[in-house]
């Protein structure tokens, strides 16, 4: 499988993306551009995005954009709806989670600092059955 990871901390995106690869056996790319987050998306190569909810300094069509503001967008896109997004966020508390979820119109969320690799696996298992990546996006 072929993920996208979004998180402005390199040194916890590198960590991340080697982890997923060698205990998932996927594929991961690692971003913080918003114009390349769009292009690969749209393209078909991304059959998940694991998407950090802060991203400073992230600029689209000349204004700072959120990690929930790019998962709106993408679920809003035809070309990008069915792609199955995990959000990352460093926000405790449950209500906040909740709304975090439904704001970014993601399919599920992490705290960060991710502890248990399993779940967030496991969970990328889960989302690829339900949505399975499509041929033809």
């Amino acid at each position: 499988m072929n993920i996208l990871l979004v998180e402005d901390d390199a040194l916890l995106a590198k960590g991340t993306a080697r982890i997923i690869e060698r205990q998932g056996q996927h594929q991961v790319q690692v971003s913080m551009d918003p114009e390349y987050i769009f292009e690969v998306c749209s393209s078909g190569a991304i059959d998940l995005i694991i998407m950090d909810v802060n991203l400073p300094g992230a600029i689209w069509q000349g204004e700072e954009v959120t990690g929930s503001d790019l998962s709106k967008y993408l679920k809003s896109q035809p070309l990008t709806q069915k792609i199955p997004i995990i959000v990352l966020t460093a926000y405790a508390m449950r209500s906040e989670q909740n709304h975090l979820l439904q704001v970014a119109q993601a399919d599920a969320l992490f705290t960060k600092p991710l502890v248990d690799y399993g779940d967030l696996l496991k969970t990328i298992a889960d989302l690829t059955v339900t949505h399975p990546p499509e041929t033809n996006r």
